[in-house]
């Protein structure tokens, strides 16, 4: 019994499918504290956690931050950044689950900039993917968002462009010898900059007692997730770990619908269970 859990526990799908939670609760966190803090604040807070608890470790551990190719670690942390910024937006203006989904995107777009970009051919498969995700997405921005709420869905949708193409240069920074922890620090510290900047040109929004716990949630669950996240991808199968990402999306729909009530149509549904198959097969080519 013993060693099965510990199994267990050494398993990558464990450990995605603990920060596919993680990454559910965070959304939770930043909508709740959207009440108290403006979109800038969010992301500056969530990523400043993350720079200090990695540079920390860092310290400890002795590790060198001096990057060999520092023009991918800031276009990278570029993408990310606004990126993250587009994604919490979307979380404050619309049902936690639409928001989530539509960040959710990442694979489609991923698929098409590795075709068109990295010039691989597309399969069948792949080109089926992204048709089922382009309906999907259709389906999804047409029965639930009014028409106030259009510009917060095509951000949201913009959030999952560039998470790919985010993702895409962590795939160049891999490919280059680049560790995930330095490429998280460098991601923490730029996004921290921009967002402390763009704060400088909004009324600042006290912290206290009664918001300051939704801060802490917020950063620890994410830099916990992103830990969680690189040890599912070093130990697990890359398809499966991938794959199991897409808890997050649920779990965000079960979440949106016990706190604000949520009540999505059915159509809202069968777009939702569109874009994670597409997504799927999409990370499967």
């Amino acid at each position: 019994m013993t060693e099965n859990r510990r199994s267990l526990v050494d398993s990558g799908p464990f450990w995605m499918l603990t920060a596919s939670t993680l990454f559910a609760v965070m959304g939770m966190f930043v909508k709740l504290g959207a009440t108290f803090f403006s979109t800038a604040e969010l992301v500056f807070y969530r990523c400043f956690i993350g720079f200090l608890t990695v540079g920390a470790v860092v310290a400890w551990r002795g590790g060198s931050l001096r990057s060999p190719v520092p023009g991918k670690q800031i276009s990278r942390a570029a993408a990310g950044t606004v990126s993250l910024m587009l994604y919490f937006y979307a979380i404050s203006h619309l049902p936690l689950a639409t928001a989530v989904t539509l960040n959710y995107t990442s694979p489609l777009f991923l698929a098409l900039l590795t075709t068109f970009w990295l010039r691989e051919k597309p399969s069948g498969r792949l080109l089926l993917a992204i048709g089922l995700g382009f309906a999907g997405v259709v389906l999804l921005l047409q029965p639930t968002l009014g028409r106030d709420q259009w510009f917060a869905g095509l951000l949201g949708l913009g959030s999952g462009f560039l998470a790919a193409v985010a993702y895409l240069n962590v795939r160049l920074l891999g490919e280059a010898g680049e560790p995930e922890w330095r490429t998280v620090f460098y991601f923490s510290l730029i996004a921290s900059l921009a967002a402390g900047a763009w704060m400088a040109f909004e009324p600042f929004s006290p912290v206290s007692w009664a918001n300051g716990w939704i801060i802490v949630g917020m950063g620890a669950c994410a830099t916990l997730a992103q830990l969680a996240m690189t040890r599912a991808y070093r130990q697990g199968r890359t398809l499966v770990v991938a794959s199991l990402a897409y808890f997050t999306v649920l779990l965000s729909s079960l979440i949106g619908l016990l706190i604000w009530q949520d009540k999505l149509p059915a159509s809202s549904w069968l777009a939702v269970l569109l874009i994670v198959g597409s997504g799927v097969m999409s990370t499967r080519r």
